[in-house]
């Protein structure tokens, strides 16, 4: 079940909140250091970390759950976010360049459907970034952040998800290594905490972020094989020997010789 988008949006803007973005968003630069000209959507909640790629993307959009609900995004100009089951998206197929799914994976009931209709509208190189909670770490044992809800996953697990649903792992990193409070000593030395967690306790995330490609498998061409032609068998004549022979042959016998009555004479008959 998800959490309710205005509780998602009130944490993404508490003092927590934005260190989350920030240090999330670090990550996931090091993953996507440029996406020039391409088209990037976000599903899920996604919106506090798309902002970075809304100058730089040739098209930047979002897709919100209908379980979930949706809230207006960016507040500064056109909207960009659509409302919409996570198994019918609303895209043609091989439409999109990038997804970045983020609260999606530990909410959804439909997992399988989801991941279907994201690798439908990947392109051929497209890329996936999976956001989702570390089953290990202290984040997903307290519900005061929403990384505390719904199913969350090891690196092990998450990797599977994606190879059984046609992704290849590339690349994983994890982010959150902080304790989930709004200490102001704690919030304020989070880029120091994350660099010694992502160096000596990697097992320790709050979250796991898991890029992964889009497999696609090659086609060998068919061989036509042509149907055999197959001979009408022969009709056997019957064969015909001893007396049987001769009755039949005598006829053209006598005809050939000339003689009167040739082809009339009954070879049966005395004369």
């Amino acid at each position: 079940m998800y959490n309710d988008v205005v509780d998602l949006r009130e944490f993404y803007e508490s003092s927590l909140g934005q260190v989350v973005r920030r240090l999330v968003r670090r990550r996931l630069r090091e993953l996507w250091p440029d996406v020039g000209g391409q088209r990037v959507l976000g599903i899920g909640y996604a919106t506090p970390f798309l902002r970075p790629f809304l100058t730089e993307a040739e098209r930047v959009m979002a897709v919100m759950p209908a379980a979930q609900g949706v809230v207006f995004w960016p507040p500064e100009g056109p909207g960009l976010v659509a409302l919409g089951e996570e198994s019918e998206l609303p895209f043609s197929n091989m439409s999109v360049d990038r997804v970045l799914l983020v609260h999606g994976l530990e909410f959804t009931e439909h997992l399988k459907p989801m991941m279907q209709e994201i690798w439908r509208v990947l392109a051929g190189g497209g890329r996936l970034i999976a956001v989702v909670p570390n089953r290990r770490g202290i984040w997903a044992r307290t519900d005061r952040t929403p990384f505390g809800h719904g199913s969350p996953f090891s690196t092990g697990q998450l990797r599977r998800v994606l190879r059984a649903n046609l992704f290849v792992p590339e690349r994983e990193t994890s982010a959150l290594f902080m304790p989930p409070v709004k200490s102001r000593f704690f919030m304020a030395s989070a880029g120091a905490v994350e660099n010694l967690g992502a160096r000596w306790f990697k097992a320790f995330a709050g979250v796991q972020i898991v890029e992964a490609s889009k497999q696609i498998y090659a086609t060998t061409a068919t061989r036509v094989v042509e149907p055999r032609r197959r001979l009408a068998p022969s009709v056997a004549q019957p064969a015909f020997s001893g007396l049987a022979a001769e009755r039949r042959l005598l006829p053209r016998l006598v005809a050939s010789s000339g003689a009167p009555g040739a082809g009339v004479l009954d070879p049966d008959t005395k004369p």
